[in-house]
């Protein structure tokens, strides 16, 4: 299994490889939208991306609206992973095609449980 961790944090994009690889996935790790983007352009498409909300050039809520464009990338499950914790962004993410919010700080077990809850363990 493949994730893309996105974040503009060099110690959060540690923490979710780290997180990600003792779970098993193979991991990149980008630090905005746009290079998100060009990952899964590039290819071989993620299983799951790990995205952050506030990021410079393109923003999480970007990129999910970008990937949702995209038949050939449907498949891909998006989390967010941010501190952004107000209940209209958490339901604008979702209502855009994510489909977990994780609030940061969270546990590895958090995300451990999210990424079973969607089938991806």
């Amino acid at each position: 299994m493949r994730a893309l961790v996105i974040d503009d944090s060099r110690a959060m994009r540690t923490i979710l490889t780290r997180t990600m690889e003792n779970l098993g996935f193979e991991v990149e790790a980008v630090v905005d939208g746009q290079q998100a983007v060009e990952a899964v352009q590039r290819g071989p498409l993620p299983d799951v991306c790990l995205i952050d909300w506030n990021m410079p050039v393109m923003n999480g809520l970007e990129f999910i609206v970008e990937v949702r464009k995209n038949r050939e990338w449907r498949d891909i499950t998006l989390m967010m992973v941010t501190t952004e914790a107000e209940q209209a962004n958490i339901v604008r993410a979702l209502a855009a095609g994510a489909h977990e919010y994780v609030i940061k700080p969270f546990t590895p077990e958090v995300i451990e449980d999210k990424l079973a809850m969607l089938g991806l363990l």
